[in-house]
């Protein structure tokens, strides 16, 4: 008979604090964690549905569902074996003050990315994904950005914190390079005569194979540092309703599931997930999509970094 003592420590969601039940740590620089995990509690930036400030609470709580897994399906190797994750809890900042908050995440993202260690950022509206670059750029430069998405957000006629604009201003302060940027998903309308990024449309992703979408990315990317954020909007809403500006038409989450596996071998410097709004959710499965994309973007970072022999 099983006794108390030779019971395992955990059941599926006792004690789940951090990402992937990886241990939080408040102060992640003074580690020797290879990636580190930011929440960013924020949705003053939205347009439609707010509630996105709750995603990166979602996300972890749906990612005990990938925890269990020693290795992760279609992988080969245990990523807990090859890398050390630190989740670092939720970004403090004043409540209702967007200009502190833009302030204190580029601070953070900074910090960790000059030490060495890789960002993986939970939403959040997509507009902390502004910061975030700026903070990268430092590091690395003028990226490639890989971006999925319902809507461009290349707006120009938004706010100064408005999740439809950083993608006009980030090209604007030389932090990516269009013209090595590609935008997968998109279905709202925009001005193609002066978009400045390569687009495969939803229409046409859905179409295409992966291999065929792919191919393309990496033919406009070339080498340069890759930033890689996904608006979990992209999905149809089949697979992800919990947000705040759906649209019909997206991709499947198999399919961005492969298409995140075939950029292995990209040098991609940082990453995030972003609009989930979990009031809008149904039994957490835009949470859990989430979740599942961040755990796939790790196994592509490591192996992009040779971090599996």
């Amino acid at each position: 008979m099983t006794t108390i003592a030779e019971k395992p420590d955990y059941s599926l969601y006792s004690n789940a604090f951090g990402y992937l039940r990886q241990p939080l740590d408040f102060r992640p620089l003074d580690g020797d964690a290879d990636v580190v995990v930011i929440g960013l509690p924020f949705d003053m930036a939205t347009t439609g549905r707010s509630g996105g400030r709750m995603g990166p609470g979602a996300i972890r709580n749906a990612s005990v569902n990938l925890a269990w897994e020693e290795v992760r399906w279609p992988w080969d190797f245990s990523l807990n074996e090859h890398i050390k994750v630190v989740d670092a809890g939720d970004l403090v900042y004043n409540c209702g003050d967007s200009a502190d908050f833009t302030q204190r995440v580029e601070d953070f993202a900074t910090k960790v990315v000059e030490s060495g260690k890789t960002l993986l950022s939970f939403g959040g509206d997509h507009f902390v994904t502004l910061p975030l670059l700026r903070a990268h750029y430092k590091k690395h430069g003028k990226m490639a950005l890989l971006h999925f998405d319902a809507h461009t957000d290349t707006y120009s006629q938004g706010s100064k914190y408005d999740h439809g604009t950083m993608f006009y201003h980030a090209p604007v302060e030389g932090i990516i390079d269009p013209a090595h940027s590609l935008q997968l998903g998109i279905r709202t309308d925009y001005d193609r005569s002066t978009h400045l990024f390569e687009v495969i449309d939803a229409a046409a992703a859905n179409d295409m194979t992966v291999d065929q979408i792919v191919a393309q990315i990496k033919a406009r990317v070339g080498d340069l540092p890759l930033y890689v954020t996904f608006d979990i909007d992209c999905l149809d809403p089949a697979f992800a309703p919990g947000t705040g500006t759906p649209v019909i038409g997206g991709v499947t989450s198999d399919k961005a599931l492969k298409i995140i596996r075939g950029l292995k071998g990209m040098n991609i410097v940082g990453m995030d997930v972003v609009e989930v709004a979990p009031a809008y959710d149904n039994s957490e499965v835009t949470a859990l999509a989430a979740a599942t994309l961040g755990l796939e973007m790790l196994h592509v970072w490591a192996v992009g970094k040779d971090l599996i022999k």
